[in-house]
């Protein structure tokens, strides 16, 4: 497949605590740094926690789209999209004390693009020629949420539980959820064995190969 050919693009949906990171780790494996790029939601929130006191960043509602430079998520899609290398600072996860890398993303054959968001965004919805959706029972998503915050990144139980339930779940059901039925494959993910995600991607980027690569 030609670089100069429009990449294919690849959209990845999930609530918090569905397995996005895990299930992008086994994707990725499957490819090049040549044939793949990757653009995160996550990246293009508007920096806010620096000047917030830890009461404030537990209220501030994280999970809205207008939390995210819509304007420049897009661009940087349609930059990589017109065969242009991106540069953009990766996010700390509302950490102040934390210096943020600076990415650099090649254009590659495949562009994926995920986040909680990217089917609500209708600007993004119509370019993705293939949209997963990973779907999670709310419980299980819950422990993984829990699990991550407490020892990744130092929040407390309470804090925690605060947000999922005033913030996660109505944004899920509000900007995620009405849209799982236009995606195109469905990955149920209540999981704790890794080789059953594995075997998912396998199967996908087998697909893929074939479509894209001829292999």
């Amino acid at each position: 497949m030609s670089h100069k050919n429009k990449p294919y693009i690849i959209g990845i949906a999930g609530g918090s605590g569905s397995g996005k990171t895990f299930f992008l780790k086994c994707f990725l494996e499957h490819f090049t740094a040549d044939e793949v790029c990757l653009v995160s939601q996550d990246d293009y929130y508007i920096p806010v926690a620096h000047n917030m006191t830890p009461e404030e960043n537990k209220l501030y509602n994280f999970d809205l789209p207008r939390t995210i430079d819509r304007e420049h998520f897009i661009e940087d899609i349609n930059a990589l999209v017109n065969n242009q290398t991106i540069y953009k600072k990766e996010y700390t996860f509302n950490n102040p004390n934390a210096v943020p890398k600076t990415l650099e993303i090649k254009p590659a054959p495949i562009l994926i693009v995920e986040g909680l968001f990217i089917l609500h965004f209708e600007d993004i919805a119509k370019q993705l020629n293939l949209k997963i959706f990973l779907e999670t029972n709310e419980d299980v998503a819950l422990q993984r949420r829990l699990k991550r915050d407490l020892e990744e990144r130092g929040y407390s139980n309470e804090d925690v539980l605060y947000k999922w339930h005033n913030h996660v779940v109505p944004a899920y059901k509000e900007y995620l959820l009405p849209y799982r039925e236009t995606c195109h494959k469905i990955v149920v993910n209540n999981t704790q064995v890794a080789e059953d995600i594995i075997k998912i991607t396998d199967e996908i980027s087998a697909e893929l190969r074939h479509k894209l690569f001829n292999e």
